[in-house]
């Protein structure tokens, strides 16, 4: 508990830019249940479309990877996985599902955690939900292709007690004494980063716990925007911030403030991305069409018709099909070929 103890707490003191910033979260969290109410089919859709995210980007930040179409078959509609890849894919889709529905519940305990780990590894041969058996290293691939320790982290015989203490001090912070969620919850994730209390799945773990103490927080944001694709966007930003924020962490001389600003800035980006999204909907355009413009926007290059509709779950084909159509006619986007190989452009706009 690094991080969480009483006295490394009294002495963290924040920019006023800092301050600025959980204000402006602040005041995007007052606005997110009025969306419900007015766009309860949007946002149902918007849940799918995170839900395939997050599992595809949390695992592919892993090198775990497999085609958005198996993606959305396990997320979606349980498909039963093929090979390693999707058996991994699967495991934390469950994992999800369950921090979803009862992230308020759940305790932030060893023993909530190790049951995540174990569901994350329920599809493979080897036993999830375990602490790691033998001391373990965070390394970092030269350019030359050689390895370099980049992190030691807490030695295995110690990882029981430590993990122990980090619930313990985030419950005294967080629970008793009330301090600020949006500081207290980001240290806590990266002390269990700085633990690194599994063999493999540490990654994974925290994402899943991060999107936890955000619902105990009640911010809602990564219900409805991947916040696993958004760290995949930063990812090297993510690891940079990590890496300055864990030296002198066994000391408890850590400074934390890159990994805040990190944390802070990814909530910040999920929850502009959320209101520009919502905002334009409830301005006018019919719902599920307008989830399909949106989708056009974020493509980076020409694209197949059964490209948009995995980026779609939820719209009816006939719908992207119409969209599409009159988006050709706005001048918006091109078709280019005939038949199964045809291809949507975007034009400027």
């Amino acid at each position: 508990m690094r991080s969480l103890s009483p006295e490394y707490l009294d002495k963290l003191s924040f920019t006023a830019q800092q301050l600025a910033t959980l204000t402006r979260i602040g005041s995007f969290q007052g606005k997110q249940a009025l969306y419900g109410e007015k766009l309860p089919e949007v946002l149902k859709t918007m849940r799918k479309i995170a839900q395939v995210e997050s599992t595809e980007s949390s695992n592919r930040i892993e090198g775990i990877v497999a085609s958005r179409k198996r993606i959305q078959g396990i997320v979606l509609e349980n498909t039963n996985p093929a090979n390693r890849s999707e058996q991994e894919l699967a495991g934390y889709r469950d994992s999800l599902a369950i921090i979803h529905e009862s992230a308020r519940e759940m305790a932030f305990s060893s023993s909530v955690i190790c049951q995540l780990h174990s569901m994350m590894y329920r599809y493979l041969p080897q036993p999830g939900g375990n602490w790691k058996p033998v001391d373990n290293e965070i390394v970092e691939r030269q350019s030359d292709g050689s390895l370099s320790v980049r992190f030691r982290p807490v030695s295995a015989v110690a990882t029981p007690q430590a993990m122990r203490d980090l619930s313990q001090g985030f419950e005294r912070a967080f629970l008793l004494e009330e301090r600020p969620g949006l500081i207290i919850g980001p240290l806590a994730i990266l002390d269990f980063l700085c633990i690194h209390p599994f063999a493999d799945g540490n990654g994974r773990i925290s994402r899943l716990l991060t999107l936890q103490l955000l619902y105990k927080m009640d911010h809602q944001v990564g219900r409805f925007i991947s916040l696993e694709r958004v760290i995949e966007e930063s990812k090297e930003t993510y690891y940079e911030a990590l890496v300055r924020s864990s030296q002198g962490w066994h000391e408890g001389q850590h400074d934390p403030h890159p990994w805040l600003n990190y944390f802070w800035g990814i909530l910040l980006r999920a929850y502009s991305e959320f209101s520009e999204r919502v905002g334009s909907l409830n301005q006018g355009a019919g719902g599920k069409s307008a989830l399909v413009r949106e989708a056009v926007i974020r493509m980076t290059k020409p694209f197949a018709l059964s490209e948009l509709q995995s980026e779609c779950p939820g719209v009816s084909l006939p719908t992207i099909k119409r969209e599409l159509s009159a988006m050709k006619n706005e001048g918006l986007v091109m078709l280019q070929g005939k038949g199964r190989g045809a291809k949507w452009s975007k034009l400027d706009f």
